[in-house]
């Protein structure tokens, strides 16, 4: 695996990696233990891309929903059993791991 530095961390680069979905905050898009696939090589992202970031020491599946120069604000598409942005805010890129790739959302 080839390493990033990124503020002074290293950071491991993975190509395609899989995920299972927990929990109900990405419903209806994505149903608890659905098997996702990300890509750690994204491009710009953008609002509506779906991502997998850290957070409170978790990995959480989130869409975009605004970017403003290296913060997001990540919302669940079902915002009644989602904890987002709305409840902890703006989060910076730097912790987004990846892109969902698959399925096509």
């Amino acid at each position: 695996m080839k390493s990033l530095k990124s503020s002074g961390k290293p950071k491991k680069l993975k190509l395609i990696f899989f995920r299972r979905v927990i929990g109900k905050s990405m419903l209806p898009t994505l149903k608890p233990g659905q098997i996702i696939i990300v890509s750690g090589i994204y491009g710009n992202l953008g609002s509506d891309s779906v991502v997998v970031f850290n957070h409170d020491n978790m990995e959480k599946i989130k869409r975009i929903k605004d970017v403003r120069r290296q913060k997001m604000f990540v919302v669940g598409d079902n915002h009644k059993l989602s904890v987002d942005s709305r409840s902890f805010g703006w989060l910076s890129k730097e912790k987004v791991i990846g892109k969902i790739i698959w399925p096509r959302i």
